[in-house]
This record gives C-alpha cells, sequence and structure tokens, in this order.
C-alpha cells in the first residue's frame, strides 16, 4: 500500500445511517479498524433524519471517536445522504459503506490496492467469482435482487453483476464527478452513480467481498423493487435532458 501522507488525508469512509440506534456501535468496530492501518483517514457519518437516539449516541461516540458527523432533521433517503457524505469528503479516496457491516472494513486494503493500480471506482460484489456469501437472503428477496439486476443492466446498458452492494469506493476526482451530478436520494441511486461513471469513460472494476445479511435490512419488498424501477427510468429521462453532462 503506497498511500501515506502524514499531512493530509488519504481515505474518506462515509456511512449513512437512518434509526440506527441497535446498529450504531458498529462504527467504533469501523474506526478501530482504521486507527490500525498505515493511512491517515477521516470517518464520516451521515445521520439521515434519524428519529430515535441515533444522534444522541453519535453526540457521545464522538468524544472518543474522530467523527465527522452531518446531520440534518428530514429523512431525505440512503442516496441523498451518501452524496453529502462523499461531496463532504477531504481524502485521496472515497468509500461509502453500510453500518450494519454486511461488508466489513477489512476489504478496504485490497480496494485500495486496485485503485492504485489505475482504476476510478471500485464496486463491492457478491456476484463473482471469490465472493463469499456468509448468510443469504430470503429465496423471494435474492429472485427480486437478480430481476433487479438485470433490470438495471437492461435498461442503463451496463455490465457490472452487483449493482446495489453498498462498498463501492472511489478516486477523489471520480467521486466528484459523479456526486456532483447525483440527481436520485432513495434507492435506485447505486445504479444513477454507476451510470454516470460510466459515461464520464471512469475506469471501473468489480471485486469481490465477503457478505452477510442484516436481519434489520430497511429494504421493503416489493415497494422499493417497483421505487426503484421507476428510478431506472428517471435516469433514462435524465440523461436523454443532459442532466449527467
Amino acid at each position: 500500500m503506497k498511500i501515506k501522507h502524514m499531512n493530509n488525508i488519504d481515505l474518506s469512509v462515509v456511512v449513512p445511517v437512518f434509526n440506527e440506534e441497535k446498529r450504531i456501535k458498529n462504527l467504533k468496530e469501523i474506526d478501530k479498524f482504521l486507527q490500525s492501518q498505515p493511512f491517515v483517514s477521516e470517518l464520516i457519518v451521515v445521520n439521515d433524519g434519524s428519529l430515535d437516539k441515533t444522534m444522541d449516541i453519535l453526540k457521545k461516540l464522538s468524544i472518543k471517536t474522530q467523527l465527522v458527523i452531518i446531520s440534518y432533521k428530514q429523512n431525505r433517503g440512503k442516496g441523498h445522504a451518501v452524496k453529502m457524505g462523499m461531496l463532504k469528503a477531504r481524502g485521496l479516496y472515497h468509500l461509502f459503506m453500510d453500518v450494519d457491516l454486511s461488508t466489513s472494513p477489512h476489504e478496504i486494503p485490497k480496494f485500495i490496492q486496485a485503485i492504485e493500480k489505475g482504476q476510478d471506482v471500485v464496486i463491492g460484489s457478491r456476484k463473482i467469482r471469490g465472493a463469499k456469501v456468509i448468510n443469504h437472503q430470503s429465496f423471494i428477496r435474492e429472485l427480486l435482487g437478480r430481476s433487479f439486476i438485470a433490470l438495471s443492466s437492461l435498461i442503463l446498458g451496463l455490465s457490472v453483476s452487483d449493482f446495489t452492494c453498498g462498498f463501492k469506493m472511489f478516486t477523489k476526482d471520480a467521486s466528484r464527478k459523479v456526486f456532483g451530478l447525483q440527481k436520485l436520494s432513495r434507492w435506485g441511486f447505486d445504479s444513477e452513480i454507476l451510470f454516470i461513471a460510466n459515461k464520464k469513460n471512469l475506469r471501473i472494476i468489480e471485486l469481490p467481498v465477503e457478505w452477510k445479511n442484516s436481519r434489520l435490512s430497511k429494504v421493503k419488498f416489493p415497494k422499493d423493487l417497483i421505487g426503484s424501477f421507476l428510478e431506472l427510468l428517471q435516469i433514462r429521462i435524465n440523461y436523454y435532458k443532459g442532466n449527467y453532462k
């Protein structure tokens, strides 16, 4: 690993949260891992209008950890939260991941290595050779997930095995280009940012990750699948309107 710039931030890790009082303690594990690494990092937590005790817990955690907290009152959706965090990030590389640790921060070093070899965007995948799924989602969720991937590939013209794995890394320049143009605020944002990255001719690679399903997932089927399908169509409409230039 080449990066180590003691006067700058090498890696920014963005974690969106909404009503996560039961899992917010996982930030300690992320922070512990980052502090053990030979690079300078920042941990940005975006509180997406939580109604529970998430913000109170975050304030307490920030006393013992160096958290950068972004918070607003109205829930805007995961896509909006990720966008706010990525645009705030100051590191050379920007990663967003989920607070449920469905993908462990221990995957970070190999993502950095891929960036250092010339990639602009590195996507975590549960679908390619080398990936390991510790515990699966229900049959119907996996079926609907595969359907969404097929629809995304068809509508957006992208060859990606896993659009929605919440573990993606960007160079600073790629991050600014992509998230500065992002329009969607909810579940369809994953597909949108990859569509934008592809249209910007950024170098994109998928890497296999170890992944485990969270029983507290906030994805609601079929409602969110239908909403995401409509957002795929909106991406195409945005493109034809010239909104991604």
